[in-house]
């Protein structure tokens, strides 16, 4: 079934369900309709009817919430499921040394996708959540993915416009190639000031049995003097979570205070 605009029920329906994010969770009828362009009697029938399907929640205040049905749909065929479970004990063991922010970032379209994160109370700035995105250039996670992903994908990102977070986040074409060598180079991305001027971001492949890389395992530190300490921890986790993931070969370690360039 199809509006008069030609756009089918499901594309509105969808476009509602984007609507919510971790800032705004819960949201009233005329605020979908607001941030969806849909007309309000059409965002509340349908909002009526995610409701009766358990993939929203009705509050006592008419407001309405992502219902726990959605998450159960997602995660049930979800192909980062197993990579979250086998990844866990890594996450934890590197989140022990560094005390910091340790996270699971995959591919996804043309940005990096977060589907895990431990944190700390106290840790350094960090933007990234648990299903929250970040451009590719412009993380440590990010620049992993993009140098080891599809060539397509890297000329499409090198062919736009690279938004600045600070001074040190790659913006042009020639910095951004150079990055990218310079990672599949190394075998780790290291990100200082990439996002906020006082975070570090290391990430290291994580890879299949096939050997083909399929997530970057990554922490946030505070950027400052010594901190290129953190790389060996989290390439060997990365290695270590690529054997429990079948791959019969990682990256070979290398000389820390040699690789690594700012």
């Amino acid at each position: 079934m199809r509006a008069s605009s030609g756009e089918s029920v499901l594309t509105r329906a969808v476009r509602i369900l984007e609507a919510f994010d971790q800032t705004d969770p819960v949201l009233g009828v005329s605020e979908i309709a607001r941030r969806t362009g849909l007309h309000v009697a059409t965002a509340s029938r349908l909002v009526a009817e995610l409701v009766a399907h358990d993939l929203l929640v009705r509050e006592p205040d008419r407001r309405v919430r992502v219902g726990m049905r959605l998450w159960e749909l997602g995660t049930r065929a979800s192909p980062a499921l197993r990579l979250r479970v086998v990844a866990m004990p890594f996450l934890e063991g590197v989140h022990d040394v560094v005390g910091q922010h340790v996270q699971l970032g995959v591919l996804d379209g043309g940005e990096v996708l977060f589907v895990e994160r431990l944190s700390a109370p106290g840790a350094v700035i960090n933007y990234t959540r648990i299903a929250g995105r970040l451009p590719l250039h412009a993380s440590s996670s990010g620049l992993l993915l993009l140098a080891h992903g599809p060539a397509a994908l890297r000329e499409r990102v090198l062919s736009e416009p690279l938004p600045r977070y600070t001074d040190n986040t790659p913006s042009t074409d020639t910095e951004l190639r150079s990055r990218l060598a310079q990672v599949r180079r190394q075998g780790f991305s290291y990100c200082p000031g990439f996002v906020h001027d006082d975070a570090l971001g290391v990430a290291a492949p994580v890879r299949d049995a096939r050997g083909t890389v399929i997530a970057a395992f990554s922490v946030i530190v505070p950027n400052e003097p010594g901190a290129a300490a953190v790389v060996p921890v989290v390439r060997t986790a990365a290695r270590g979570l690529s054997r429990a993931l079948g791959a019969q070969a990682a990256d070979a370690p290398d000389d820390t205070e040699k690789s690594v360039s700012r």
